[in-house]
């Protein structure tokens, strides 16, 4: 688990630039207090950070091995862990081991090298057998190419910027803005970018709210040969189309479901250095600490809350510690903490996130790196089960599809014409609309109204659809939850949910690991039909039913709540609204954002006429990413990592 960065040249990799790399590292230290590294040759330059997690007096980066006639011939860059290391390990031993001197593959015990070795044997179609959380980048000395992956869900991030100078790479885009000189390219945003992060509330893949700075999609690789583009190929495509359980029987299907999630838990244990479990008050993380607990009697579980009732899952993940025996920590966040914290936060997340769940993630993240170094989280059950509550709106929508398009569109008008608030509108709006026109999501934030009154260059050809028109195509024919579902794991999950979990993990250098999103785990979610995901009256129907003994039972269909945020009460309040008042009258930000008009949301807000909490939180969030990484008026104080290298 650390930070990578690189620097592929076609010209002599000059000193100079050797040397940016290195300082370039600083801005990622907190990735890998452990260690820091540097490697080069003539082309190919790379930088590391170190948390050191499996192997920790070996298995130093960047990493060279090879085979018997040239032994250093790849170098090697990996930020992640491999799971089924171990089995890989074996395997490749088994197949290759009489090629080398005295039988010997390896020289350190780590998950890195069967990643270099799967390479050299197998390929590209290594990634495909690789079951964890991974972004790397090889260097072949001999063909002079460079490849990079990423792992299927997007756990870990890759962010690229090719220019007349080369192509750099990175896990934090701060590192790569350092870089823009030697490339070659210029530091200006991408307009296109900052309407879908209006309308989504993340910056959707590949884009970075920088023009000339994109990430590596997940589920993909690219090669990188010498003065040339990076070419993507994608390897992952998952396919929620229903398929026949071969044992037949609906038991058995729960029961595959159960072990598949054991399996995943016990090789996410895998570590040289103590792993705890976040806890809140749903059947998710609580189905994981239960099943960690198997392989750690001692596990410490870590939750967080607000003070304000209804806002905190403290007291049942506390109740679900007890029960299932975990030490457990409770981190309660308050306002002054949570306004204190943002332009921290923010620095931290590269591109803004408007989700204000990271706030008290990146809180509980700190209080857990006191005590462990790695966690496990629920993250990815909700895509892959069918956990989120929107999607039973096919079941609600139902009635709509025995309508003729004529009458569907009148519905819809009718709606539009009704008061806002006014029950049932929202329901012949979205009803006279189809998937693709009216999802795009968990994140919904300014309609095109609103939009056009706050950005000063709206454009409306820019829409939702740019980002998912695409995705659905590749759904065409799947039940419409399949395809919410598929929707969400190219947008929310990787856009919010997984940077998130990461940015806000790693600011603490702390590694969180997502068991859910796991190689066998999806493949047996896969196929799941509709009514096994969504009734009218659950959600994750079928993962309920496999976990039946193993979350306890005020958990097992208790509805899903997560870490919710009083943001439409603090903006209203003394806690935000003189904070959110401040960040809009000082930003620099009148040639993107129409200031007055976001001036007069909060105090509507304020003033109870709409709720505002969402458009205004993601206008915020930009507002204090353009003050830190444009303005260069805001400077949060990042403090030097200062962690034990083991706990």
């Amino acid at each position: 688990m650390c930070g990578l960065l690189g620097f592929l040249t076609a010209d002599t990799a000059t000193t100079a630039v050797v040397d940016q790399v290195y300082d370039a590292l600083h801005c990622q230290r907190h990735r890998g207090p452990d260690e820091k590294g540097t490697w080069h040759d003539d082309h190919m330059i790379f930088g590391f950070n170190r948390l050191s997690i499996i192997d920790i007096e070996h298995s130093h980066q960047p990493l060279r091995w090879g085979p018997a006639d040239n032994p250093q011939r790849y170098a090697m860059t990996f930020n992640g862990e491999i799971y089924n290391y171990l089995e890989l390990r074996e395997q490749l031993a088994a197949e290759h081991a009489a090629e080398f001197p005295d039988g010997k593959i390896f020289a350190t015990d780590g998950d890195g090298e069967s990643i270099v070795a799967a390479f050299h044997f197998w390929g590209p179609e290594a990634v495909r057998k690789l079951r964890g959380m991974f972004a790397f980048a090889i260097w072949d000395t001999e063909t002079e190419e460079l490849f990079l992956a990423r792992d299927p869900f997007g756990i870990k991030p890759l962010f690229i910027a090719t220019g007349p100078g080369g192509t750099a790479f990175a896990s934090e885009k701060k590192s790569l803005l350092e870089l823009l000189s030697p490339l070659g390219v210029s530091d200006e945003l991408d307009p296109r970018a900052l309407e879908h992060y209006t309308v989504l509330q993340y910056v959707p893949e590949p884009e970075s709210l920088h023009r000339n700075i994109r990430r590596l999609e997940s589920g993909n690789y690219a090669t990188v040969k010498l003065g040339q583009e990076p070419v993507a190929t994608r390897y992952f495509r998952p396919d929620f189309r229903v398929r026949p359980f071969a044992e037949g029987s609906e038991n058995a299907r729960y029961a595959e479901i159960a072990a598949a999630l054991e399996d995943s838990v016990a090789k996410h244990m895998r570590a040289d250095v103590t792993v705890g479990s976040f806890l809140s008050g749903g059947i998710d993380s609580t189905a994981i600490a239960a099943l960690a607990m198997r392989h750690n009697p001692k596990l410490i579980t870590f939750t967080t809350g607000f003070e304000r009732e209804g806002y905190s899952e403290v007291d049942v993940a506390a109740e679900s510690a007890e029960l299932i025996g975990a030490r457990h920590i409770v981190k309660v966040v308050s306002p002054a903490e949570f306004a204190a914290a943002i332009p921290e936060i923010v620095w931290y997340l590269d591109d803004p996130v408007a989700d204000p769940a990271l706030v008290p993630l990146y809180f509980v993240a700190k209080e857990a790196r006191k005590h462990v170094k790695v966690v496990l989280s629920g993250e990815g059950a909700d895509e892959l089960f069918g956990g989120y509550t929107i999607y039973k709106e096919p079941l609600s929508l139902k009635p709509f599809e025995y309508l003729p398009a004529g009458a569907r569109k009148l519905l819809g008008k009718l709606g539009d014409k009704m008061p806002d608030g006014k029950r049932g509108k929202s329901l012949l709006q979205r009803g006279s609309l189809s998937l693709e026109d009216r999802y795009y999501g968990n994140a919904r934030s300014f309609n095109d109204a609103q939009l056009r009154a706050v950005l000063r260059d709206f454009r409306p050809e820019w829409t939702h659809q740019d980002v998912t028109a695409p995705i659905y195509a590749q759904s065409a024919g799947w039940d419409p939850v399949a395809r919410m579902q598929h929707l969400d794991l190219f947008t929310w999950l990787r856009g919010d949910i997984l940077v998130k979990a990461d940015k806000m993990t790693m600011a603490n250098s702390l590694e969180l690991r997502v068991p859910f999103l796991d190689n066998e785990v999806m493949r047996v979610a896969e196929g799941i039909p509709f009514d096994q995901k969504i009734t009218k009256e659950t959600s994750k129907y079928a993962l309920r039913r496999a976990l039946d003994g193993i979350v306890p039972d005020h958990v097992l269909h208790r509805a899903k709540l997560g870490f919710p945020v009083p943001l439409r009460h603090w903006l209203r309040g003394t806690e935000l609204y003189d904070w959110a008042e401040t960040q809009i009258s000082e930003s620099q930000t009148d040639h993107l954002l129409n200031k007055p008009a976001v001036l007069q949301m909060l105090r509507d807000h304020k003033a109870g006429v709409s709720d505002h909490s969402r458009r205004l939180w993601t206008v915020l969030v930009f507002m204090v990413w353009h003050g830190i990484f444009v303005e260069d008026r805001i400077k949060p104080d990042i403090q030097e990592p200062a962690y034990p290298v083991s706990l």
